[in-house]
């Protein structure tokens, strides 16, 4: 990645004149994909995805004058980490993927469905780690949409530092307390930093497998474990067949730095079987429903040994990697 400053000063002004220029034809390529989707398959293909492209930009475009004006306002940067602006940029956060959630719902046609949860289980009152499955475009996206609209939790949030390259999420969530793992770099102590000092409404979002799940990354992640001599692993590992081998390293940092915090675990079925651009493309509108599992548990019945707590998150992706079998159980 370019460093923060070039970021800032080249990259994003940059892309905030393309996007608008690009927002200017907008209504010629919507206009063109009206036209022609009597011809093609019946589904609107071409019109639905111009249409997500256009509401994604104009939403970038709006968040980056708002973001501008938000740095002005906390005098030039100065405050920009006081309480006030913290909140202030998760309203913006949770404005925009409501929005976006809204319109992928319209054009898209995707269907959540929420199985087996007590409403409240990520309702603020105490600190939460928050562990999810990550499989298929979007679940990032629609677990964070979850957390900060339906359960107005305040989420930190540990990605992929390419992410970065999005303008909108590189602005937003280095202002807040977020974390963006390099593949060089040793994670560990940087999320303990991320998981200490929550409050009753914060979440750290770990996602425990470190990658989309796709059949051949699960291979490699079993691989990677025979080659560590980790074979007792690697045999679990084989008979989980929707999930990857979960990293204990991060999961574990969390846990020690949070000890006051309880644990939700989440999993979701449906977008896993997008793996491809072209698997996108074949299902539009998305005639499929992502549902969701959500399992809470309290801060008094996480194991407290490291050996307990690496079996102890296998048990538990086990147990994910069997709901997805059954989502509706």
């Amino acid at each position: 990645m370019p460093p923060h400053w070039f970021r800032r000063l080249v990259l994003t002004p940059a892309a905030l004149v393309l996007i608008t220029a690009f927002l200017a034809t907008m209504p010629v390529w919507l206009l063109l994909a009206l036209l022609l989707a009597p011809f093609g398959s019946g589904r609107r293909r071409a019109l639905r995805v111009s249409w997500m492209v256009a509401v994604y930009c104009f939403l970038e475009v709006v968040a980056l004058i708002v973001l501008f004006g938000l740095w002005v306002g906390s005098g030039f940067g100065w405050r920009l980490r006081s309480p006030r602006f913290q909140r202030a940029h998760y309203v913006l956060t949770g404005l925009f993927l409501r929005i976006l959630y809204a319109q992928a719902r319209f054009a898209l046609g995707v269907k959540v469905d929420v199985v087996g949860t007590d409403p409240d289980v990520a309702a603020p009152g105490q600190p939460e780690l928050v562990f999810c499955r990550h499989a298929g475009p979007g679940d990032s996206f629609l677990l964070v949409h979850a957390l900060v609209n339906w359960f107005d939790r305040e989420p930190r949030i540990v990605l992929k530092r390419t992410l970065q390259w999005d303008p909108v999420i590189d602005v937003v969530l280095n202002r807040l307390p977020n974390h963006f793992v390099t593949v060089a770099e040793d994670s560990e102590d940087r999320i303990a930093a991320l998981a200490t000092g929550l409050d009753e409404n914060d979440a750290l979002v770990l996602f425990p497998e470190g990658g989309n799940f796709t059949p051949s990354r699960r291979e490699r992640a079993i691989r990677r474990l025979h080659d560590l001599g980790l074979h007792a692993m690697a045999a679990r590992a084989e008979r989980m067949r929707h999930v990857l081998a979960p990293r204990p390293g991060g999961t574990l940092a969390a846990l020690d730095a949070a000890p006051e915090a309880g644990v939700i675990w989440v999993a979701h079925t449906g977008l896993d079987k997008l793996l491809t651009v072209g698997d996108v493309w074949r299902h539009l509108p998305l005639d499929l429903t992502i549902t969701m599992r959500w399992w809470s548990v309290e801060p008094e019945d996480v194991p407290a040994g490291r050996d307990q707590r690496v079996e102890w998150l296998y048990e538990w992706w086990a147990r994910i990697d069997d709901w997805i079998d059954q989502p509706g159980g």
